[in-house]
């Protein structure tokens, strides 16, 4: 999705989308404007030194904002803005006071900052942040709407059509801060993956990430060459992702990505979470997610699936902007 302005809500109101432009602070933003406005312009920002040690609440900070893309940060000025980042925190208390106090600022996860300053902090269950205008999620927010699976489903019928039931979507990551997601994981994954396979048969339809590492996706490959009953994207043509989310029957997910998780719990369908050496910040929360009954751990057994509720923290947090949006009008 470009930067240009786009059409996302039966509304009139409107919204920027504030980060410095991490995929993954781009999705939280984006998603969750999208929601409330019929109008989104998704700003990029850069916040050069010494500025960008500036706190929030220091208007001189714009002097030291770069604008990489969506347009100067200028009149006329939007409904709302939803800030994700803490440089990014930064400029949204400065706009809205440069504004007059007219934006309603929303704020995505911890800004290490006084979270009073903004109408409304949206933080996780890890995120120390407390306040009145804090509320607190269990998943990340993103732009995975049932609007945007219903879509999904529909593209994506024509290749899910012929597979065997039922079919297991499989979500790979990769190495990061929190996990090192690599070739032994893999062929673990790829164990526990065949495993289930011999117990309910069926289809297994893997699609990688940019973030999964050639020797871990090395692993899969082999398998899938093997088993006429499994298929790994190779990257070619369109990215099946959204059609696996729409269209499985259940869903195993890496523990590496917080994002996929989360995107996978925004679907009716039962999850199990891949968690092999998960550092302290994504195994909290997939240890949450597991106490509240949202996810198994993946252990290639055929359990039955578990009732739960369709999680989308983006609409929970867009209906407390809607309330905050409609009180100012």
């Amino acid at each position: 999705m470009g930067l240009s302005a786009i059409s996302a809500a039966p509304t009139t109101l409107t919204a920027w989308a504030l980060t410095t432009g991490e995929a993954g602070m781009r999705t939280q933003a984006r998603g969750l404007a999208q929601r409330v406005a019929g109008e989104v312009v998704e700003k990029t920002v850069s916040v050069r030194w010494p500025w960008s040690w500036f706190q929030a609440g220091w208007r001189g900070v714009l002097a030291g904002v770069e604008v990489k893309a969506g347009g100067p940060l200028a009149p006329p000025w939007p409904d709302l803005i939803v800030s994700c980042g803490r440089r990014s925190s930064i400029i949204a208390v400065a706009l809205k006071q440069a504004a007059g106090g007219r934006p309603i600022i929303a704020h995505v996860q911890d800004p290490l900052t006084d979270p009073a300053r903004f109408d409304l902090v949206v933080a996780m269950a890890h995120d120390p942040v407390q306040g009145p205008n804090v509320l607190r999620v269990l998943t990340a927010l993103h732009d995975m709407t049932p609007e945007r699976l219903a879509a999904g489903a529909v593209a994506w019928k024509p290749q899910f059509e012929h597979l065997p039931r039922p079919v297991v979507g499989v979500l790979l990551g990769g190495p990061t801060r929190g996990s090192d997601f690599d070739a032994d994981e893999a062929r673990a994954l790829d164990a526990r993956l065949a495993a289930l396979h011999g117990k309910i048969g069926g289809s297994v339809v893997i699609v990688p990430s940019r973030r999964t590492p050639p020797a871990a996706l090395a692993v899969f490959d082999a398998a899938a060459a093997d088993n006429p009953a499994s298929w790994v994207w190779d990257g070619a043509g369109d990215n099946p992702y959204v059609g696996v989310l729409a269209l499985s029957d259940r869903l195993v997910v890496t523990g590496d990505s917080v994002s996929m998780v989360s995107e996978a719990l925004a679907t009716p369908h039962p999850v199990e979470v891949f968690a092999e050496d998960l550092r302290k910040r994504h195994a909290g929360f997939i240890d949450d997610l597991v106490d509240h009954g949202l996810v198994r751990i993946f252990d290639g057994e055929a359990h039955p699936p578990q009732p739960r509720p369709v999680v989308d923290a983006t609409r929970d947090a867009a209906e407390v902007l809607r309330r905050l949006l409609a009180e100012r009008a």
